[in-house]
């Protein structure tokens, strides 16, 4: 299976400090992958660098066989990389429809892909000129990965979906991200391990700003020792 993403290595700063000190990954066209590590391990802040909002100063990050790295993040976000940021970022004094079209890279994009995505968030299709500050947490959570799709995208940078949602939710998001994939790769940060084991075929987890080890999904389900010292879950 070729690789969509390839991060080789990379070291970031914010100011002074030295926040990834060498994170590597490959991301499969057509998988889902999962970015795993406790708070502060440096998570966000990888997706950060594949889009150039947080350059790093050293290595590669390199998409569709194009090194990427230093490139402006809206010319980034251009050659086919989608971004659901941590918290959802929508705009809450803007209807839903408002907040889809904002999102259109191309004019029409909307019209052309809304189909496919009233087809995985119908409740979005139902609430279209409501604020988006007047839909629950789940429901905001649909509309911020919705936006990632109304312009063409071959991959998705997915922070933390899960993040503040009731578990009858959470499945929502779960049943929504396993729809994508039959289109879309997509590289997933998420601290809820349970829900990162149900979705990634593979993972690779950083602890400090370092990548310390990686694989595939069903061997890290069993692998207790390696959950417990780099996940903290039981």
């Amino acid at each position: 299976m070729n690789n969509l993403l390839v991060i080789e290595n990379i070291h970031t700063y914010i100011e002074q400090f030295h926040i990834l000190e060498g994170v590597s990954l490959e991301v499969p066209q057509g998988s889902i992958v999962v970015l795993l590590g406790r708070n502060g391990a440096g998570k966000t802040t990888t997706l950060k660098s594949i889009l150039g909002l947080r350059p790093p100063r050293q290595g590669k990050v390199i998409f569709e066989d194009r090194e990427i790295q230093g490139m402006q993040p809206h010319l980034i976000a251009q050659l086919g990389i989608g971004y659901v940021p941590e918290h959802r970022a929508i705009f809450r004094d803007l209807t839903v429809e408002e907040n889809l079209k904002i999102a259109e890279r191309q004019k029409h994009d909307l019209d052309k892909r809304s189909d496919f995505i009233f087809n995985v968030f119908p409740d979005l299709k139902r609430l279209i000129k409501l604020p988006a500050g007047n839909l629950s947490g789940g429901q905001q959570q649909m509309l911020a990965i919705a936006r990632a799709l109304v312009p063409e995208n071959s991959l998705l940078l997915i922070d933390e979906p899960s993040e503040g949602l009731a578990p009858v939710l959470i499945e929502e998001v779960m049943d929504a991200v396993r729809q994508l994939s039959a289109r879309t790769t997509i590289l997933l940060v998420e601290q809820n391990f349970s829900m990162a084991s149900q979705l990634a075929e593979r993972y690779f987890i950083i602890e400090s700003g370092r990548s310390v080890k990686n694989g595939l999904m069903p061997d890290l389900i069993d692998d207790q020792e390696t959950i417990n010292a780099y996940l903290g879950a039981a």
